[in-house]
C-alpha cells in the first residue's frame, strides 16, 4: 500500500513559477540570479503559510544547480538538484530556531560557516522561526551576518518581523510575504483536485480558500479532511457541514426578519441555528461578516472587496439596495460590542438574544433619531436633573398716562395669568424697563414726582374727572395686567418673628420631616435689621437640616412681612454647647438614648425592627 503523503508535501513547489501568489518576490529571486547579484543574508517575513520557507529551499537549489534554465530555475536534473530532492544534499542547513534558540546553538553553526562546500558553489544555511532566538543569540550572530564568507548564504524566515533586532534587520535584504488570494487559493486546488480525480464544487473551493484565509498550507490541509470525509464527493453542503460554518441563506432570513421587526422571528430563526450546534459567538461573528458584505454592496466602487461564493452576488446586491447604510453601520457597530463581551457573558444564550433584540428595534430607533432626513446624534443625559427656579419679579410700569394727576403712592402690575391649554402658550409679557429692587414684596413704581410722559396712542375711555393713577392704570392696562397697590414692608421683631419661626416647624413636623422640625424648634433667634436676622444653632448639623428648608420658609416669612429682601444667616454657638461626657463613660444603651433625644426617628426604627440594644 503506497504511503499516503499530505497534499501541503505532495504538491510543495519545487521552482518558482509553481509559487502562488508571491511572484512580486519570485521574480526579484531569479532576477538576481540571473544577474548574480545575490545578497549574503535574506530575511522573508510574512503570515503562515504563504511560501516563505518553500521559497528559501527553492533559492537554495536554484543557486547550487548546475544546468540554469534561462529564466533562471532549476533544472531539476542535475546532480545538485536531484541530491537536494532526495534530501541528501550537503550544502544545505536548516536550523528550527524556535527549538534550537539558546548562544549554543548559534556558535555551533558559526562553526559550520567557514568550512568550503564539498560541491556546488553556495552553502545555504535556512534558519526559521529566527524570531524565537534569545537576544543573547542574536548578539552571538551579528558579526558573522554581516560579514559571512563568500560561499556561505544565510536565509532567515519569520512571522513577526518586529520581534527581530533592529541591527539584524539592517544586515539582510528584507522580503516581505502577503497573504495569497482567495481566486490564487482555488485555481491552486482546482489544479491539485485535477491530478487527483476529485469531484468538487467551485463553491465548496471558494469556501475552502475563505476559511483558511490567505493560508495556503491551511486550505490544503482541510481539503484533505474534506476528501476523506466526503469520499472523493466535496460539495458547497458537506463542505459547509465538516467546517461548521452556517449557511448565507440564514443570515438573509434573519436580516429580513429584523428589517421588518419580527422579534418573534428573529429569536426562533437564531434557536434553530443553536439546536444545530453553532455557537453564539460564530453566528455572531457569521452575522458580522455578512453586515459588512451587505454594506460593501452599497457602493459600486467596493463590489471588489465582497468576499462571498461565485453566484450569490447578484442577492447581496439586492439586499443591500433596500438596507439603509446607516441601519448597516449601526449593525456592524452592535455586532462587534456583543463579539467583544461575548467571553464575559454568563448566559451565552441570552447575550446573543439581546443582540438581536438590539438589532430588532435599530430600525425603529433610526427613524426616531431623524430630523428633516438626518440622522440626528442623540445627547446621553446620566440622570435626571431638577431644575431649580424662583418666581419672575413681577413687571413695573414706568410711565404715567397723560393728563392724570399725580400722587403718592406704590402700584404694583402683574400681567393676568391663564392656564395654557395643549394648543396655547403662555402668553408674551409686556416688555418693561428694569428698576432697582425696593424692600417690599414685589417691583413697585413710585408714581410721585414723575414728569407727564407720551404714551403710544390708544383707544381710552375718558376717565372722569379727579381719577386716581390707580383708576388710569386700570383703564389702561386692566385688560392685560393686575394693577393693585403694595403694602409697606413690616418690620422684623422678634415677638413677631418666632411664632412664624415655631409654625413653620410644627408644619414640617406633620410632614414627617422630624430631624428639621428638631432642628427648627432648637435653634434661637436674633435680630439683626429689618432685613437681616440671626439663626443660632449648636452644630454644623442642625445647621444642614435648617439649610434644607432655607427657601422654603424665607419665601414664607417674605410673603408675611411683605419683604423680598428679608434673609437670616447661621451662628454656631461654640460657648453654650452643652458638655457632653465621653463616649467611654456611656454605655450602649445610654448612648442610643442621648442619640435617640435629639433623633426620635431611632426609637420607630429599633421598635418596628424589633432591635435590643446591648449593654
Amino acid at each position: 500500500m503506497e504511503k499516503f503523503i499530505v497534499s501541503a508535501r505532495k504538491y510543495r513547489p519545487q521552482n518558482f513559477n509553481t509559487v502562488v501568489g508571491q511572484s512580486h518576490i519570485t521574480t526579484t529571486l531569479k532576477n538576481a540570479i540571473k544577474n548574480n547579484q545575490l545578497a549574503h543574508a535574506f530575511l522573508f517575513c510574512g503570515p503562515r503559510g504563504v511560501g516563505k520557507t518553500t521559497c528559501a529551499r527553492i533559492l537554495a537549489k536554484t543557486i547550487n544547480c548546475l544546468d540554469k534554465t534561462p529564466e533562471g530555475e532549476a533544472c531539476n536534473k542535475c546532480h545538485s538538484c536531484v541530491s537536494f530532492d532526495a534530501g541528501a544534499s550537503m550544502n544545505i542547513h536548516e536550523l528550527d530556531a524556535a527549538s534550537n534558540n539558546s548562544v549554543d546553538d548559534i556558535r555551533s553553526l558559526v562553526d559550520q560557516v567557514r568550512f568550503a562546500p564539498q560541491a556546488g558553489k553556495y552553502k545555504v544555511y535556512i534558519v526559521d522561526e529566527v524570531h524565537m532566538l534569545s537576544a543573547s543569540a542574536f548578539n552571538a550572530f551579528l558579526k558573522t551576518l554581516e560579514e559571512p564568507p563568500a560561499h556561505a548564504i544565510f536565509i532567515l524566515a519569520t512571522t513577526e518581523k518586529h520581534k527581530i533586532l533592529p541591527t539584524i534587520l539592517s544586515r539582510c535584504q528584507i522580503f516581505d510575504f502577503k497573504r495569497i488570494t482567495t481566486n490564487d487559493t482555488v485555481e491552486h486546488l482546482q489544479e491539485i483536485i485535477d491530478k487527483e480525480q476529485i469531484k468538487a464544487e467551485k463553491a465548496a473551493l471558494q469556501v475552502i480558500a475563505q476559511k483558511s484565509e490567505g493560508c495556503m498550507r491551511d486550505s490544503l490541509s482541510i481539503l484533505d479532511k474534506i476528501v476523506s470525509f466526503t469520499g472523493g464527493q466535496v460539495t458547497y453542503q458537506n463542505t459547509l457541514e465538516h467546517l461548521n460554518i452556517l449557511d448565507h441563506d440564514y443570515y438573509f432570513k434573519l436580516l429580513e426578519a429584523l428589517l421588518a421587526q419580527d422579534m418573534a422571528g428573529a429569536i426562533l430563526l437564531y434557536d434553530e441555528i443553536n439546536r444545530k450546534g453553532f455557537e453564539g459567538d460564530m453566528v455572531l461573528n457569521g452575522f458580522a461578516e455578512f453586515i459588512r458584505n451587505i454594506l460593501v454592496c452599497k457602493d459600486a466602487r467596493a463590489i471588489s472587496l465582497l468576499d462571498v461564493v461565485e453566484g450569490m452576488d447578484e442577492k447581496y446586491k439586492s439586499v443591500a439596495a433596500s438596507v439603509g447604510a446607516g441601519y448597516l453601520v449601526s449593525a456592524l457597530n452592535i455586532l462587534n460590542e456583543a463579539e467583544i463581551n461575548f467571553k464575559m457573558a454568563r448566559n451565552k444564550r441570552l447575550h446573543v438574544e439581546l443582540t438581536i433584540i438590539k438589532l430588532n428595534f435599530l430600525q425603529q430607533a433610526i427613524e426616531l433619531s431623524l430630523q428633516d432626513g438626518n440622522i440626528v446624534k442623540k445627547k446621553r443625559v446620566d440622570g435626571p436633573i431638577a431644575i431649580n427656579y424662583k418666581p419672575i419679579p413681577s413687571i413695573q410700569i414706568i410711565t404715567a398716562p397723560p393728563s392724570v394727576p399725580t400722587s403718592g403712592g406704590k402700584l404694583l402690575v402683574e400681567e393676568k395669568r391663564q392656564t395654557p391649554t395643549a394648543s396655547q402658550t403662555p402668553p408674551a409679557m409686556k416688555p418693561v424697563i428694569p428698576q432697582a429692587t425696593s424692600p417690599s414684596m414685589a417691583p413697585v413704581v413710585n408714581m410721585s414726582n414723575q414728569a407727564p410722559q407720551t404714551t403710544t396712542a390708544t383707544t381710552q375711555t375718558p376717565l372722569p374727572k379727579g381719577a386716581s393713577i390707580l383708576d388710569a392704570l386700570r383703564s389702561k392696562y386692566g385688560d392685560r395686567y393686575t394693577v393693585q397697590e403694595v403694602k409697606d414692608p413690616i418690620p422684623i421683631t422678634l415677638e413677631t418673628l418666632q411664632p412664624h419661626w415655631d409654625h413653620f416647624a410644627s408644619k414640617i413636623k406633620e410632614e414627617n420631616k422630624i430631624s428639621q422640625a428638631n432642628a427648627f424648634s432648637t435653634a434661637t433667634l436674633e435680630i439683626v435689621d429689618d432685613s437681616i436676622f440671626l439663626v443660632k444653632v449648636d452644630s454644623t448639623l442642625q445647621q444642614k437640616f435648617i439649610e434644607q428648608e432655607k427657601s422654603i420658609v424665607l419665601e414664607y416669612l417674605q410673603r408675611h412681612y411683605h419683604n423680598r429682601l428679608l434673609t437670616f444667616n447661621f451662628f454656631i454657638n461654640e460657648t453654650e454647647r452643652e458638655t457632653i461626657p465621653t463616649v467611654k463613660q456611656l454605655n450602649s444603651k445610654q448612648r442610643f438614648e442621648r442619640i435617640a433625644e435629639q433623633y426620635p426617628l431611632l426609637r420607630v426604627l429599633r421598635d418596628n425592627l424589633k432591635l435590643e440594644i446591648d449593654m
